[in-house]
């Protein structure tokens, strides 16, 4: 790509930018973003949005259920599954 990009072309980017940030993208396609950002300051402003949203996501979910909670849950799927398999 060179100079200017459009709107157009950073719509198809902006799907691609969460993908890579997932690690869901191929070397060539992230390459390919990669190389899109570095010449749209609009799309790797996006992408630092994402990244850090991505990121404070990541730290505020670190907690675990408490273990009477969980022990509640997996009864009440093996309830469900008894039941689903009765029926």
């Amino acid at each position: 790509m060179s100079g200017a990009t459009s709107d157009e072309t950073c719509a198809e980017f902006l799907d691609r930018i969460v993908y890579m940030l997932d690690d869901e993208l191929d070397s060539g396609e992230v390459a390919e973003v990669k190389a899109h950002l570095e010449e749209c300051a609009p799309c790797l402003q996006n992408y630092d949005l994402q990244r850090t949203v991505k990121a404070l996501v990541a730290r505020s979910c670190m907690e675990h259920a408490p273990e009477s909670l969980r022990e509640r849950v997996r009864v009440q799927i093996q309830q469900i599954r008894v039941t689903y398999t009765e029926g």
